[in-house]
């Protein structure tokens, strides 16, 4: 028996050949298996790759024109700083010149308030000059017939010979009055 144990077992099978049952099911059931993957697992791997890579162009192209839209709108807000500024330095020089012009006119008023008042003045000086001459001239005139009528001892109330008296004493006193000037 010993015999046909070992005659048994080396016809059972050799450790080195696989069994052709064996290489038959695996082989089907890759041939299956393949058959899912390639039918099912695949397109669904596929059709999301698709999917991502459109997302992905799609989200690179919104950032694109999203970038030019800022970029345009920045351009716009420096061309709108730029004009902003441009204004504001235009009314600063206008309200410039316009101060200047006020300044001007306001000297010019003033000027000629001074000139007016000045003149206003003057006039006013000379017909205070010309009443107090009048006045002091009646006065000295007064005084002068009453010293006259004391010296020469006759009443000098006569008004044409008061006048011509007193004419005459203003006379010489202008007349003293320009000769102690010019020495």
């Amino acid at each position: 028996m010993n015999d046909a144990v070992l005659y048994a077992a080396s016809e059972a099978s050799n450790p080195l050949v696989p069994n052709v049952w064996e290489i038959l099911v695996t082989t089907l059931g890759f041939a299956v298996l393949l058959f899912i993957v390639t039918k099912y697992v695949v397109p669904a791997f596929e059709k999301t790759y698709e999917e991502r890579a459109q997302a992905i162009e799609g989200g690179i192209a919104k950032a694109e024109a999203a970038q030019a839209e800022a970029n345009a709108a920045l351009d716009e807000y420096k061309k709108q700083l730029t004009d902003a500024r441009a204004e504001a330095n235009r009314i600063r020089e206008e309200a410039r010149a316009e101060g200047a012009q006020i300044l001007a006119d306001l000297k010019e008023k003033a000027a000629s308030e001074s000139a007016r008042i000045t003149e206003q003045a003057h006039v006013q000086i000379q017909a205070e000059r010309n009443a107090a001459i009048t006045s002091l001239r009646t006065e000295v005139g007064t005084l002068a017939t009453e010293l006259a009528s004391k010296i020469v001892g006759e009443s000098l109330n006569d008004d044409a010979r008061a006048g011509r008296v007193v004419d005459r004493f203003l006379a010489d006193l202008e007349t003293q009055q320009s000769a102690g000037a010019s020495k």
